[in-house]
């Protein structure tokens, strides 16, 4: 009987390992994956395309989820409240003689890592690492691009008022800028980081500004996690079998969050990711995935729609960019970067807008609002992974490329996922799109979308509610306790 468990187990691993590498947690966490873990695994054989001879780049958009953070505190609480649980089982068990030899020896006794933390969601030392190298990587990949000297008007950051984003974006800038000044031993410099305020951002914030999406989202969670629960039961009772412990439903999403916690934040993978199989994994990260796909991603229209004016800054910022490359404007006179810093469900939306992660009949069907299917459940492949899409530190970056005249069109857009090249439905799977042809096929379409229409709240008379004012929206962010849907989405955003 232990060979035959042995055996089933081993088939496990090997049934979720590429080429027969070992199955490795940190790789299926979902958006709480560890951008290092993650950033390097291709979803699909893909060939990069090659940039013309002689083309350059003239310009980049940097659209980045912040680095690994810390639990919120309402998370913190969760914890403390499943430490309290296991407690109380394993009081049980020995109270009634029962067997303890499949307990694992890490619950007896085990206390949430974050006990005693009054506050939480802020940027880690790992997130901090994560966005420095990544500001580095970047200015050596496009060194042309970032060697004139530092102005606020020629590399433009911007940030979400909430401080693990706008953290980001500084450790971001001391990466890009090191040993570009005189202060300390490092050389480095002072630069701006932009931020508008939270109750009218939505650029980078569009979903916390968005009361149809928060309506939307509200009623719909309920109806995600009735879609989740058969996956968590069987979980459940595979726990409690394998364990003999009296684990609830709660018990075992709760460890599933530990797990993600330790083995991202902490390189612990043999506690509570150990209690899952590799299959019981995959299947709760596709939970996790499909959560972030109805309630943020492709699932509806409005998820990603809302997003157009950031992907409007974008195009802009583009045609500013070969404004004055025509103009032959001087150098130190216009922008060359523009840097943003923000949440999931800004990188998400956004990778949404560009068609992202899509076959090109989906793209098809996106384009034309038409519902698109729920990823498929794990052990199937699917090309909407949270770990890919967004995990800490995500980013999609666009590089505006100018080229001679004897090339095939003057400008390309070129968009890199993680730092790598990805296909776009919309420019017939390539990574590098003729500027005119993005512009036709990804851009214009979503450009008949206006924010003001897509959020306010119709009347009765089927009208859009006039927005409330920068007065009245500067009260509710100053006291949020008057507005609690707002109150609501600055917890829960990632």
């Amino acid at each position: 009987m232990a060979i035959v468990t042995f055996l089933v187990l081993l088939l496990s691993v090997f049934e979720h390992s590429a080429f027969g590498e070992p199955f490795d947690v940190r790789q299926h966490l979902s958006t709480a994956s560890r951008y290092d873990a993650v950033k390097d695994i291709a979803g699909h054989a893909f060939l990069p395309s090659n940039v013309p001879d002689g083309c350059s780049p003239i310009h980049l958009n940097l659209v980045a989820r912040h680095g690994t953070r810390s639990p919120t505190k309402k998370r913190m609480r969760e914890l403390d409240n499943l430490a309290t649980h296991l407690e109380s089982l394993l009081k049980d068990v020995k109270e009634q003689n029962l067997s303890l030899k499949k307990v694992p020896s890490w619950l007896w006794g085990w206390t949430s890592p974050w006990k005693g933390k009054l506050k939480g969601g802020e940027l880690t030392d790992a997130g901090e690492d994560e966005l420095y190298h990544l500001g580095i990587r970047i200015r050596e990949r496009f060194p042309d691009l970032f060697s004139e000297e530092y102005h606020p008007d020629v590399f433009t950051i911007k940030a979400t008022q909430v401080p693990r984003a706008s953290a980001s974006a500084v450790a971001f800038g001391m990466g890009l800028f090191s040993g570009r000044g005189n202060l300390g031993p490092g050389h480095q410099r002072a630069f701006a980081v932009i931020s508008e305020s939270r109750a009218s951002d939505i650029l980078l914030r569009f979903f916390d500004c968005c009361k149809n999406y928060k309506d939307f989202r509200k009623s719909q969670e309920p109806a995600v996690d009735k879609l989740k629960e058969p996956i968590i039961d069987e979980i459940n009772a595979a726990l409690k079998k394998r364990y003999k412990l009296n684990f609830t439903r709660q018990d075992t999403s709760s460890l599933w969050f530990l797990c993600k916690q330790e083995a991202s934040l902490l390189d612990i993978t043999d506690q509570a990711c150990g209690l899952f199989s590799p299959s019981e994994v995959a299947l709760l990260e596709w939970t996790d995935d499909l959560e972030l796909f109805i309630l943020k991603g492709y699932g509806k229209s409005l998820n990603y729609k809302m997003g157009v004016p950031l992907l409007k800054d974008v195009f802009d910022s583009m045609e500013q960019a070969i404004e004055a490359k025509e103009g032959n404007y001087a150098p130190g006179s216009y922008e060359k970067a523009r840097l943003r810093f923000a949440h999931a469900e800004t990188v998400v939306p956004f990778s949404c807008l560009l068609g992202l992660f899509l076959e090109q009949s989906e793209f098809k069907q996106m384009q034309r609002e038409k519902p698109l299917q729920y990823p498929p459940k794990s052990p199937q492949k699917r090309n909407f992974r949270g770990s890919m899409v967004a995990p800490f530190a995500g980013n999609n970056m666009l590089v505006l490329y100018s080229c001679p005249p004897n090339s095939s069109s003057k400008y390309f857009v070129q968009v890199l996922h993680n730092e790598h090249p990805i296909p776009m439905p919309g420019c017939d799977n390539s990574d590098l799109c003729p500027f005119e042809v993005f512009k036709e096929r990804i851009v214009t379409p979503h450009m008949n979308h206006e924010y003001e229409a897509l959020c306010s709240v119709k009347s009765e008379k089927g009208e859009p509610k006039p927005a409330p004012s920068k007065l009245s929206q500067l009260f509710h962010w100053l006291f949020p306790q008057g507005n609690e849907d707002d109150a609501q989405s600055l917890k829960c955003d990632l």
